[in-house]
């Protein structure tokens, strides 16, 4: 019996001597080689490339607010020639692959004659190609695949090769030839659907390169034909529904939508979108309701919790379409239900203070901008620079408004009597004793917002300890800042004031603290001592109060175009009974408000400027309106002012006065005005001396305080008073 197994054992043993010869062209020496390729080193080397596929997956992410790549495939660099990709762990999985590639290439070819008789050898290329392409070795791909279409036109896997050398061209922008390459490949008969699939979808990403959308469109329709693979596939049809919303072909986009939602084997991500997508492409109010619907019912399934930020986002926008007002709360659900700070957050909290600033709400609006530029990390693009412009303009609105709500304040409990103060004050130490009565009951209790016996559940930071609550840890933090207020995180944090701490006294102790208690802020005597009563104060408050009031009357009016606000604060501004310097320019505004509305007030203020200030520079606008240049009238502002400047250099002042004057009567509510305002200020200056200089830049200053010219103006009125 031993024997027999010696033989046996040696008779297997010569067969693998024999078959380990890649020299010699046998029917066993041809199927081993096949054989060890497959099922040893190709199948590591696959396994390799699909753990980099996953890893590489699962680290990208879809921009849905753009039309998708056809291949989810991020290039932001093209790796050099020899260089290692350091992109991740998907990168070494690459390589791996790439290794056994080449191994089986090295170790189980069998070129004899000329030919190649191991037949995974082509395959064993085909890798090789695949995890250069992925690695984004683009150059040393297209050498492998070109190696397998010359060398190996029989192979079995010849075709998919072919495609694979398209997409290359493609990442390396020769998409002329991948174009002219898959023609040729998709003439050919008895295509498998698999490969008809991928080369019309491969065309189709030549195609989105040259701009030729609607080839485009006609390859990725014969494309997802065959579903062979339900990524893809899902991916195609909802790339055809952005493309055809795009063309504002709308019926056609819902089709493809509709299309991904009823594909069973999509993956359920598309199918989401494609239900966003259909949302995205109402235009009536009754499909923005039936779409409302359709949205509610998605948040109804638990499956959709992953997107419920993106359907909120989505129920947002069709109330703001149909000019419902539920908009603003969607829209802050969204918030709440976003886990990240992605583009769908910033694009979130744009859609909120678009709103706002639409109701004329710009504070609120600047706050909801903050929000989308300390979260951004996309800081150089053209919507953030756009969105940083429109924030920047909104400053001087959120400082003045800021002034004009705690003046009036101040300024209202200054003017009420001692009863009526002691009255107000004490209203509003009962609503602070309230508050804390009700914060007490919470705690007490459990109940409110800061419960420390909550649920838990998935999406919840909540447990036994204190610090792992959330809530727990929020009540704290309130309870904190209310008994302490804001305090830096430093030793003696308790000390308000530590200029008299002894450093070198080893028990710290404070010289001075002035922290106010709970319970000094609910004695009427707190608030009543802090009442202003001097007059001097009080003037300073009023000049404020009324300045702000001024230059957000022209803010509202020159900037954004806000005439009913404009008018309330010029009109507001009257009754204050201003300094003239106030006064007159804010008749004029008011004027001009007026005239464009054809409302009779303007005539009331036209003549009061006239017969009150004849020598007024407002009255002498009004009086001569069409007073224009006599150069040729195609001559830009531009020009005209460079021409003016010039005059101004040659010190000609009197003449700069004049077609300044001019200019500004011509091109009245242009941006350059300012500019012609200010060179003529100058020149008053040059002409007139300091006082005139300085009546001059006020009244820039004054009446474009939200311009370069203003500011600068402001600046040499400051400058000015120092010297003197």
């Amino acid at each position: 019996m031993k024997n027999i197994f010696k033989i046996v054992g040696a008779f297997f043993m010569i067969l693998f001597v024999v078959g380990c010869s890649t020299k010699k062209d046998a029917f066993l020496n041809r199927n081993f080689q096949a054989m060890a390729t497959k099922y040893n080193v190709l199948y590591n080397g696959n396994e390799a490339l699909k753990k980099g596929l996953i890893e590489l997956n699962s680290n990208y992410s879809d921009n849905y607010w753009k039309r998708l790549p056809i291949e989810p495939l991020k290039i932001d660099v093209l790796a050099l020639p020899g260089a290692k990709n350091k992109s991740g762990n998907s990168s070494i999985q690459f390589e791996k692959a790439e290794e056994k590639a080449v191994k089986a290439i090295q170790k189980h070819s069998m070129l004899i004659a000329r030919q190649e008789r191991n037949s995974q050898i082509d395959d064993a290329y085909l890798l090789l190609g695949k995890s250069r392409y992925y690695s984004k070795r683009f150059v040393p791909a297209l050498e492998a695949f070109n190696f397998v279409i010359l060398n190996y036109p029989n192979a079995d896997l010849i075709n998919e090769t072919k495609i694979w050398q398209a997409k290359t061209l493609i990442r390396l922008q020769n998409e002329e030839q991948a174009i002219e390459n898959l023609n040729k490949l998709l003439k050919e008969e008895e295509l498998k659907d698999k490969i008809k699939e991928k080369a019309h979808t491969a065309i189709a990403m030549a195609y989105v390169k040259t701009d030729s959308l609607q080839q485009v469109i006609n390859h990725l329709k014969k494309a997802v034909l065959a579903d062979n693979n339900n990524e893809q596939t899902a991916r195609n049809l909802f790339i055809l529904g952005q493309i055809y919303r795009e063309k504002k072909l709308i019926d056609s986009s819902n089709t493809s939508f509709q299309e991904l939602i009823n594909f069973k084997k999509a993956p359920f991500k598309y199918k989401i979108h494609a239900y966003i997508g259909k949302a995205e492409n109402v235009s009536t109010k009754e499909e923005a309701l039936a779409n409302i619907e359709v949205l509610k019912n998605l948040l109804k399934d638990r499956d959709n919790r992953p997107y419920l930020d993106k359907i909120y986002f989505q129920l947002g926008a069709l109330e703001t379409q149909i000019g419902m007002e539920n908009a603003i709360e969607y829209y802050k659900k969204s918030l709440q239900a976003s886990k990240t700070t992605d583009l769908q957050k910033e694009i979130t909290y744009q859609a909120i203070g678009d709103l706002y600033f639409d109701k004329a709400k710009f504070i609120t609006a600047g706050l909801y901008y903050d929000s989308i530029l300390n979260i951004t990390k996309e800081k150089y693009t053209k919507r953030i620079r756009r969105l940083t412009r429109k924030r920047n303009n909104l400053n001087e609105v959120i400082f003045y408004e800021k002034i004009v709500k705690t003046n009036d304040s101040i300024l209202k409990v200054a003017s009420m009597s001692k009863e009526e103060q002691t009255a107000f004050f004490t209203g509003y130490i009962e609503k602070l004793k309230a508050n804390e009565e009700l914060q007490q009951q919470q705690i007490n209790t459990g109940s409110g917002i800061y419960s420390l016996n909550t649920t838990k559940n998935e999406n919840s930071n909540t447990g036994k300890w204190y610090f792992y609550n959330i809530q727990a840890v929020g009540f704290g933090e309130q309870e904190f800042q209310r008994i302490w207020g804001n305090r830096p995180l430093e030793d003696n944090w308790r000390l308000s004031d530590k200029t008299q701490l002894n450093l070198d006294n080893k028990t710290n102790i404070a010289q001075k603290e002035n922290v106010i208690s709970v319970s000094e802020k609910l004695k009427l005597p707190y608030y009543l001592d802090k009442v202003i009563t001097s007059k001097s104060k009080i003037d300073s408050i009023t000049k404020e109060r009324n300045e702000a009031y001024f230059k957000l009357g022209i803010i509202y009016k020159e900037q954004f175009k806000e005439f009913a606000l404009a008018t309330d604060k010029l009109e507001k501004l009257l009754t204050f009974n201003p300094v003239s310097t106030l006064l007159l320019p804010a008749k004029y505004h008011l004027y001009k408000i007026y005239s464009n509305q054809n409302n009779k007030k303007a005539i009331f203020l036209k003549n009061d400027i006239i017969n009150t200030y004849p020598e007024s520079k407002y009255a002498k606008i009004i009086l001569n309106p069409n007073e224009v240049l006599n150069n040729d009238s195609e001559i830009t502002p531009e020009d005209e002012y460079a021409t003016v400047f010039y005059k101004y250099k040659d010190k000609l002042f009197e003449e700069v006065i004049k077609k300044t004057t001019i200019a500004i009567s011509k091109y009245e509510g242009e941006k350059i005005v300012p500019k012609f305002e200010l060179l003529r200020a100058y020149a008053i200056g040059k002409k007139e001396g300091l006082e005139a200089f300085k009546k001059a830049l006020d009244f820039v200053a004054m009446n474009y305080p939200n311009t370069e010219e203003g500011k600068k103006a402001l600046e040499v009125i400051n400058t000015i008073k120092t010297k003197i």
